[in-house]
């Protein structure tokens, strides 16, 4: 194949440069596959750019654990704040010498005669397959209902908040009570904002069980590492919440309840907003009590592990937590005009953008159709999503276990064996 001038050649390029991109990289490389990682800004971009000052990472240190790179400071059981997780993935970049181009925006990917070619605003590069690691929080979901916020209310989405001294002065209704909003609602309220917190589904747990943090039991147990194939409804598994937590130095629960207790105002999840007034759901209660519910289901696999190892002897015994408390007649409206909440933050989740992708794998919904980051094109994958291909996919726990398997994968379609479907 001649090339048009300017136009590069490499076996694999990776399209994104955070712990999951760089993961893959380090596996290629591994395996003495030529490639290049392009980047839109710089290293852990957005880790730089799109997250609040003050958030830390929701797992211990101990579970930062990249291909070739792991944890080695002497705080194994904290939580890194985010400079600390730019300057870990930077240092990781560095020591794996990430073929790293950054500052480069990719404008389109399509298939060729040969495999792929990718075009960016710094020249094209052609390439046998292409590994899509430009992550699932690239653009913040807002529902459709934001069109009918009376004028002179602010609203914003976790993306674009950084602190308190950026909002205005007054109340603030904050739309979703997973772990980032019940983070940010936690945060406003202790700069002294009156907050009112709408919560639809969202999962409880304690930040420590039985003497340990939770995730060490999650990854003990195995829930972490449950694997895609094994998982009775898929597409609702790569759709749960986040956990509601909060990596903190006292390593405290941010339930409803902790919440409620600091003077939140929870109401049920948002159901639109007409007149100027925003109308809640009543299923408050019904919410509370699944999370409270799923909660105790993992707390007791983990007791029944405990037991079967003959553990229980040696490690703090079993308890459960208060069950959520919800007000007997919780608020179902919210007059938006009468001036008292002056801000909205959109915690309602996030999708990934793919309009650069001219590859027909999307589906309706404008998901990318694959089996555990395999796609449906030959020579075309993906890296870090929700459950990719097991529970821990989108941790940076996850990336590597991953980027092992997939790597497998692609180094046999290079080799001929394009008809595998799965790693």
């Amino acid at each position: 194949m001649i090339l048009p001038i300017g136009s590069r050649r490499t076996t694999a390029v990776i399209l994104g440069a955070g712990q999951a991109g760089l993961a893959m990289s380090r596996c290629l490389a591994e395996r003495s596959i030529d490639h290049v990682v392009l980047e839109r800004g710089e290293v852990a971009n957005s880790w730089k750019t799109e997250r609040w000052d003050s958030l830390r990472l929701l797992t211990p240190n101990w579970q930062s654990r990249l291909p070739g790179y792991e944890y080695e400071g002497d705080d194994p059981d904290g939580y890194r704040t985010m400079p600390e997780t730019i300057r870990f993935i930077e240092r990781y970049a560095g020591v794996i010498s990430a073929p790293v181009r950054p500052h480069t925006t990719v404008t389109s990917v399509r298939p060729n005669e040969d495999g792929y070619e990718v075009v960016t605003d710094r020249g094209t590069w052609h390439c046998r397959t292409v590994v899509i690691a430009t992550g699932a929080c690239n653009i913040a979901n807002v529902p459709a209902v934001s069109v009918a916020v009376p004028p002179g209310i602010r609203q914003l989405t976790p993306v674009e908040y950084r602190n308190p001294d950026g909002l205005e002065e007054g109340g603030v209704l904050v739309v979703g009570a997973s772990a980032t909003g019940a983070q940010l609602a936690d945060e406003l309220h202790r700069s002294g904002r009156a907050v009112t917190l709408s919560a639809g589904e969202h999962i409880r747990v304690p930040r420590v069980y039985r003497g340990r943090d939770i995730q060490w039991w999650m990854d003990a147990v195995g829930v972490l590492d449950e694997d895609y194939r094994d998982v009775e409804n898929l597409v609702r598994a790569r759709s749960v919440p986040s956990l509601q937590l909060v990596g903190s130095d006292d390593r405290r629960d941010l339930g409803l309840n902790a919440l409620s207790d600091l003077g939140v105002e929870v109401v049920g999840r948002l159901a639109g907003i007409s007149g100027g007034r925003a109308q809640f759901s009543g299923s408050l209660a019904n919410q509370a009590a699944m999370s409270d519910l799923k909660m105790n289901r993992l707390l007791d696999r983990i007791d029944d592990w405990v037991s079967s190892r003959g553990f229980d002897e040696t490690i703090p015994d079993p308890h459960r937590m208060e069950p959520t408390r919800v007000p007997t007649s919780p608020a179902l409206a919210l007059d938006l005009k009468k001036g008292a909440i002056r801000t909205i933050v959109w915690a309602t989740g996030f999708r990934p953008d793919y309009s650069w992708l001219d590859v027909p794998v999307l589906d309706r919904m404008g998901r990318i159709r694959h089996d555990g980051g395999v796609v449906e094109a030959p020579g075309l994958y993906l890296m870090g999503m929700p459950f990719l291909r097991r529970r821990k996919s989108s941790l940076i726990d996850g990336a590597g276990d991953d980027a092992r398997e997939l790597s497998c994968h692609l180094e046999a379609y290079l080799a001929g064996a394009g008809t595998l479907r799965s790693a």
